[in-house]
């Protein structure tokens, strides 16, 4: 069953979407990207004549309560973006009154899903190696099932429509299906344009192919620069992971951030690059500076010298060139991840350049996806975001979807 097939009048449809936005110090959203992006699967249920429940978890509180990661911060943002006034239930998974209550037309938020371990199905507080673990993991997949089975009570329908959630296996993506037939449960608007839009990234690769990996650690990205080393022309790593490549190759990085042990995993990426005909494309030169702040004081220096104190915070002037020319030519982008902290406005010239360069390639007929959070945050603050191709809403579930793994998220519905 597709959204579009289903008629949710006098229905209520249960939707996960992924409301895990930032917020600043009062809980006010920074960035609504991802409120916006459920809207059209949202207004879909309304003017059907159905009644809606939202669900979604914000943060890490790993089963605990945790005020500053509730949901009910994001109520006057979320009913102003729906055009409804929201209801909200300060307890999702004893919500049945609110949900009984609800009346066609109206628009219902459950409170974080990650309040309770039952949604990400972990056991809580044993560690993985000690005995009891596997006892343990055995009853939670039961509890798990039970709480999904009770989210799936309060409707009659299912949509899922949280793409960045869809690579794992938790109630409220992968569990509450089974309570569904097949005939009300389907994939929402933001989930169909996702798959779609991974699909035309590998299926239909026009080259030369551009990926931009980004971020702080090679140990978050291995997986997919391993998968990319066979897919692209051209692989742009940067970020804090600039610095274990740096170091890896016998450079000094200073204060620089960089993963030991990885170092290895570092000289293997460069001889797998060389190998299968890859440009791979590192930072020659960093702005480095002397403390881990807007405002400190900053120098351009090599990227492998610099200097005992000083940190590589972004990329440089001659980075910057290397990146835009591997960027600007190709006719296939995929960015994840920044060049630099670019939550400081002093840092945010790697970044800047890099989005540059891709609205340039895209307004030369390149196929340009955005993904990841800090990379869609970026697209924003620059006021780009209408220059690419598409953006993503998904970080972890776009790249194991480029890895070819298969989504949780999505095989539940398929099944």
């Amino acid at each position: 069953m597709t959204i579009d097939q289903f008629n949710f009048s006098g229905k209520k449809a249960i939707v996960r979407v992924d409301f895990n936005v930032p917020l600043d110090e009062n809980g006010q959203v920074t960035d609504d990207t991802r409120i916006r992006g459920a809207l059209p699967t949202l207004k879909k249920i309304l003017n059907d004549g159905g009644a809606v429940i939202m669900m979604s978890h914000m943060g890490k509180p790993k089963g605990k309560v945790n005020p500053k990661m509730s949901l009910k911060q994001i109520v006057p943002a979320v009913s102003k973006a729906l055009g409804v006034d929201v209801k909200f239930a300060p307890d999702c998974a004893n919500a049945s009154e609110e949900a009984a209550a609800l009346k066609m037309g109206e628009a219902l938020l459950l409170e974080n899903l990650r309040y309770y371990p039952e949604e990400e199905g972990k056991p809580v507080g044993i560690e993985k190696d000690a005995p009891e673990y596997e006892e343990a993991k055995k009853a939670m997949k039961k509890s798990q099932k039970e709480f999904a089975k009770k989210l799936a009570s309060y409707a009659d329908a299912y949509v899922m429509d949280a793409f960045g959630t869809a690579h794992r296996k938790h109630a409220s993506t992968a569990v509450i299906d089974e309570f569904f037939d097949k005939d009300n449960r389907m994939l929402g608007y933001l989930m169909e344009k996702e798959v779609n839009a991974v699909k035309a990234v590998l299926s239909n690769i026009q080259r030369p192919f551009t990926a931009i990996m980004g971020g702080s650690k090679v140990s978050t990205k291995i997986g997919i620069i391993e998968n990319l080393l066979g897919k692209v022309d051209n692989l742009i790593l940067c970020g804090g992971m600039t610095y274990t490549f740096a170091k890896a190759q016998g450079g000094e990085i200073g204060n620089s951030i960089v993963e030991l042990d990885k170092l290895d995993v570092a000289l293997d990426v460069i001889k797998k690059a060389k190998e299968n005909g890859v440009n791979l494309v590192l930072g020659t030169d960093c702005i480095a500076a002397d403390a881990f702040s807007n405002d400190a004081n900053t120098q351009v220096c090599p990227a492998n010298a610099i200097p005992e104190g000083w940190e590589g915070l972004d990329a440089g002037p001659e980075t910057r060139k290397l990146f835009a020319d591997a960027i600007v030519g190709a006719k296939t982008i995929l960015w994840n991840g920044p060049a630099g902290v670019f939550e400081f406005d002093n840092f945010t010239g790697g970044s800047r350049a890099v989005a540059e360069a891709i609205c340039e390639a895209t307004a030369n007929g390149a196929f340009s996806l955005i993904g990841g959070g800090d990379s869609v945050a970026c697209i924003n603050k620059f006021g780009m975001a209408d220059k690419v191709s598409y953006i993503s809403t998904g970080g972890g579930a776009l790249l194991e979807a480029i890895e070819g793994k298969v989504l949780p998220g999505i095989a539940a519905m398929e099944a």
